[in-house]
C-alpha cells in the first residue's frame, strides 16, 4: 500500500463477486469442460436489446448495441453441441455441478434453497450466443468472519460461463464456443468490507472454500474476482477481472484515489460556477487551423477526407489534465469513452504536444472564444465519427459535474482501472422457461453436509502432523493448489518430504528463470514415475523441469534421455568418482575429510543428476577415508 487513507472516515464500502469454474461436465449438456484451439465450424450472429415487461431497457445492453458489432463464433464438434449454438433447448443441469455448489454453500455458512430456479440474464456483448446467461441461486445468507468484522454472503449462484474472446476487430468480435457452458459458481458478498486488506482476507477465505472441494478448475481464466467499491460522496463502481488475490488491496486503494480526485474536480467546477447547461452539444469545425499542421495524426485524418472538430468545455482548463490515478487523468477517462469511435483525443491541458504547436493552440483559443478557465477537446476523424466521439467526451464532462459516475471498469495490470460500460440495470432478468425447478431434498442436503471436505487450513495442519513436513512448505502446497498432486505422489510411494521439496522449493526456484506455469501436472507425475522406477535421481528434477518449461511438448522421459540424466549404474558412478579423486589427490592428502565438500561438489558436477546423492556421498566418503588413513 502506498497511501495511508483513513478508510473509516472516507466511508469505504467494498463488496466482492467471485466466479470460479467447476471441474465437471458442462452445465446444460454432457460435453467436456475443456478448451481447444481446434476449430471445426464458424457462424455469425447479431444481438439486440429488448424492452423488459416493465418497459425498460438495460443501459449496459443498450451501450453494447450502439457499438454496431456482429459476432463470429468458432466451434469444435467435441466440445460444443446444439445447446451452445442456441439451436436446442438446454438439458437438465449437471448433477455433480449442483452438488459441488451446495458443498461450497455449506463451507461458506450459507443456507441452501429448497428449489433451484434458473433465470435468464440479458447479455448482448456477444459472449453468449443466445443473448442471455442462465443463472440460479443455490444458497443464501452465508457469512465470512474476519478480524475487521463479519461479512455477509447474500447469494451463491450456479451459472454457465461465457464464450472466450479470440479477437476484437473494429466492427466484429470473434469468440470461441468451448468455454461457453462451463459451470461457474458466483459468490456475492454484502458491501460490509471497510478496508482493502479485509477484502483480500474475504477473497482468500472464499477461495479456500472453493479449493477445498477439489472440483474447481485451476489456471489463468478459471477464476474471476470483481469488486464493487464506493466512498462517502462517491458512487458504486464495479471493477471486473481482478485476477490476482494480492492485487485486490492496491486496486481498491487506486479506486479510492480516483474517486477522491473526481470529487475534488467536481468541487472545483462548482467553485468556478460551471453548470450542465454550459456544456453544449456544439461541435466546431477547426480543420482550417491545421491546414499546415506538423501533427502526423491530424494531417493523416485530414488527408483521408476527415475533419478536426472541437467542443468547448467552459471551466475545465487545468482539470482535464489532473491526475486521478498514477499516469491517468480526467482526459484519459474522456478518451476511454470516445475510444469506441476513435483512437484518441487531444485536449488543451496536454498541448502543445504531438506535433500540435503553440500557435495552433492559440488560434483555437481565439476561434473558440475561450476564457482563462475554459478548455477544448479535439477529435480528428471522419466528420460523423468525430461528432459521435465528442458526444461521449461531452457526456463524461457532464458527469464530472456530479463527481463520480456509476460504471463498470476493467482492472489493469498496474492496479489502475479503465472504463468498460455503464452499470447494468435491474431490468435484465427473466425466468428460464426450458428448465423446470429442481428440488433440493432434505436427504440431499444431509448427505452433502455429512461429507464436507476439509478446509485448506485444516489440510495444512494435517500435513504438518501426519507427514511431518515444515509448516511453510505445507502452506505453500495448499495455497498454490499443489496439495492434491502432493497426496497423489505420496500414494504412489514418494516420501512426503521429497514430494513437498520438489513441488515447492524446486519449482519456485525455477520461477525466475522459466515459465513454470507450462509445466503440467502430467509432466510432474511422469518425472516422479521415472524416479520411482529407478531411472533418474532426485537431483535430475530441476534440470528436467527447466527444459519442460521451455519445451512443454516434450515428455519427462525424452528430456531425461536427451539431457543424459538417466541414472548410471554403480560401477560407472564409482569410475567417475575415482577420476575426480585422482584429480584432487593433493588437496585430499592435505585436508583429509575436510576436502569432502569440495570433492562432493565436483563429483556431482560431473555426474549432473545421473546418480543418487546418497550413493555419491557414500562413495566419496569411503574414497577419502581410504586415502586419509
Amino acid at each position: 500500500m502506498t497511501v495511508a487513507y483513513d478508510y473509516k472516515k472516507l466511508g469505504l464500502k467494498v463488496g466482492l463477486e467471485i466466479h470460479r469454474q467447476l471441474n465437471t461436465k458442462k452445465l446444460f449438456s454432457p460435453v467436456p469442460s475443456e478448451l481447444s484451439d481446434e476449430v471445426h465450424f464458424t457462424f455469425r450472429r447479431r444481438l439486440r436489446p429488448t424492452i423488459s415487461e416493465l418497459g425498460e431497457i438495460d443501459p449496459a445492453a443498450l451501450e453494447e448495441f450502439k457499438k454496431g458489432k456482429s459476432y463470429i463464433y468458432e466451434g469444435n464438434y467435441e466440445l460444443t453441441d446444439l445447446v451452445y449454438m442456441d439451436e436446442e433447448p438446454p438439458h437438465a443441469p449437471d448433477e455433480e455441478a449442483l452438488r459441488v455448489s451446495l458443498q461450497i454453500s455449506y463451507l461458506l455458512n450459507a443456507t441452501p434453497v429448497d428449489e433451484v430456479h434458473f433465470m435468464r440474464k440479458i447479455v448482448i456483448d456477444g459472449s453468449n450466443v443466445s443473448g442471455f446467461q442462465r443463472t440460479a441461486i443455490v444458497a443464501m445468507n452465508g457469512r465470512v468472519d474476519t478480524p475487521w468484522g463479519s461479512v455477509g454472503i447474500p447469494t451463491i449462484c450456479l451459472e454457465e460461463d461465457a464464450c472466450r474472446i479470440v479477437e476484437r476487430k473494429e466492427r466484429e468480435v470473434i469468440y470461441r464456443l468451448d468455454r461457453l457452458g462451463i459451470p461457474l459458481v458466483e459468490i456475492s458478498t454484502t458491501p460490509d468490507i471497510h478496508h482493502p486488506e479485509q477484502a483480500r482476507a474475504v477473497a482468500k477465505y472464499i477461495g479456500d472454500a472453493l479449493r477445498a472441494t477439489r472440483k474447481v478448475k485451476r489456471g489463468l481464466g478459471t477464476i474471476r474476482q470483481d469488486l464493487n467499491v464506493s466512498i462517502k460522496g462517491g458512487a458504486r463502481v464495479e471493477i471486473k477481472g481482478v485476477q490476482e488475490l494480492d492485487m485486490i488491496p492496491l486496486i481498491i486503494e487506486r479506486e479510492v484515489q480516483r474517486q477522491l480526485s473526481l470529487l475534488e474536480i467536481r468541487d472545483e467546477l462548482r467553485r468556478r460556477g460551471v453548470k450542465a447547461g454550459d456544456l453544449k452539444e456544439e461541435f466546431h469545425d477547426v480543420t482550417e487551423v491545421f491546414k499546415e499542421t506538423g501533427s502526423k495524426i491530424v494531417a493523416r485524418a485530414i488527408k483521408k477526407g476527415g475533419k478536426v472538430l472541437a467542443v468547448r468545455l467552459p471551466g475545465f482548463r487545468g482539470l482535464i489534465g489532473k491526475e486521478i490515478q498514477p499516469g491517468r487523468r480526467l482526459g484519459t477517462e474522456m478518451a476511454d469513452r470516445a475510444r469506441k469511435y476513435v483512437g484518441g483525443i487531444f485536449h488543451i491541458d496536454e498541448l502543445p504536444n504531438y506535433g500540435i504547436t503553440e500557435l495552433e493552440v492559440n488560434a483555437l483559443i481565439e476561434k473558440l472564444n475561450l476564457g482563462e478557465e475554459d478548455a477544448f477537446v479535439l477529435v480528428a476523424a471522419e466528420e460523423e465519427t468525430a461528432r459521435k466521439a465528442l458526444k461521449e467526451v461531452l457526456r463524461r464532462a457532464k458527469e464530472a459535474l456530479d463527481g463520480v459516475p456509476e460504471e463498470t471498469r476493467r482492472a489493469l495490470p498496474d492496479g489502475n482501472t479503465q472504463y468498460m460500460r455503464p452499470l447494468p440495470g435491474k431490468a435484465r432478468m427473466y425466468p428460464e422457461t426450458d428448465i423446470p425447478p429442481i428440488l433440493v431434498t432434505p436427504e440431499m442436503k444431509e448427505e452433502i453436509l455429512k461429507s464436507l471436505p476439509e478446509l485448506p487450513q485444516e489440510r495444512v495442519e494435517r500435513y504438518v502432523k501426519e507427514y511431518g513436513i515444515d509448516r511453510s512448505l505445507a502452506e505453500t502446497l495448499v495455497n498454490d493448489e499443489r496439495d492434491e498432486l502432493f497426496e497423489e505422489l505420496i500414494a504412489k510411494g514418494v516420501k512426503p518430504s521429497l514430494a513437498a521439496s520438489i513441488l515447492v522449493v524446486v519449482l519456485k526456484g525455477l520461477k525466475k528463470e522459466v515459465p513454470i506455469e507450462k509445466i503440467s501436472d502430467e509432466h510432474i507425475r511422469e518425472a516422479f514415475d521415472l524416479y520411482l522406477g529407478g531411472k533418474i535421481a532426485k537431483e535430475a528434477f530441476e534440470e528436467i523441469f527447466r527444459e519442460l518449461a521451455l519445451n512443454p511438448e516434450k515428455s519427462a522421459a525424452r528430456v531425461a534421455e536427451e539431457r543424459g540424466l538417466t541414472l548410471l549404474d554403480e560401477e560407472e558412478v564409482e569410475r567417475i568418482i575415482d577420476e575426480v579423486v585422482r584429480a584432487n589427490i593433493d588437496v585430499i592428502k592435505a585436508k583429509g575429510m575436510g576436502a569432502m565438500g569440495m570433492v562432493m561438489g565436483r563429483a556431482m558436477a560431473r555426474l549432473r543428476g545421473r546418480a543418487d546423492g546418497k550413493l555419491v556421498s557414500s562413495l566419496v566418503r569411503r574414497k577419502i577415508q581410504e586415502i586419509a588413513s
